[in-house]
């Protein structure tokens, strides 16, 4: 028996994707959504695997708000490297299943080590 909890924020940033040709290789910004997805096997007394307050603010700092991803991060910043990059942050401190990142209400990336 286990549940997942998910949690989500957002943050706005810009970026430009290196090695791309298209509108997207010039900057442009974004309203990210970040949801994270861990997933638990017990629950404390209250009934609670992992306080969502925690995790909201764990999630938070890991955030990038107002800024320019290719200036914050050494990799191409894509959605696909994004979503990896906070799972890889989150599992330091939870056992993460997945990081979705939306660039938009109809793109997203999701990544996970064990799907």
């Amino acid at each position: 028996m286990s549940w997942t909890l998910k949690v989500r924020d957002k943050f706005q940033a810009a970026h430009f994707l290196r090695e791309y040709k298209g509108k997207c290789e010039r900057v442009h910004g974004h309203t990210f959504q970040v949801e994270v997805e861990i997933e638990v096997a017990e629950l404390d007394k209250a009934g609670i695997g992992i306080d969502f307050t925690d995790i909201k603010k764990r999630l938070s700092e890991t955030l990038p708000d107002h800024t320019l991803l290719n200036d914050v991060y050494p990799f191409n910043p894509s959605a696909e490297n994004l979503s990896r990059h906070f799972y890889k942050e989150l599992k330091k401190l939870y056992p993460v299943k997945a990081v979705t990142v939306w660039e938009s209400d109809d793109a997203s990336a999701t990544y996970s080590e064990d799907r």
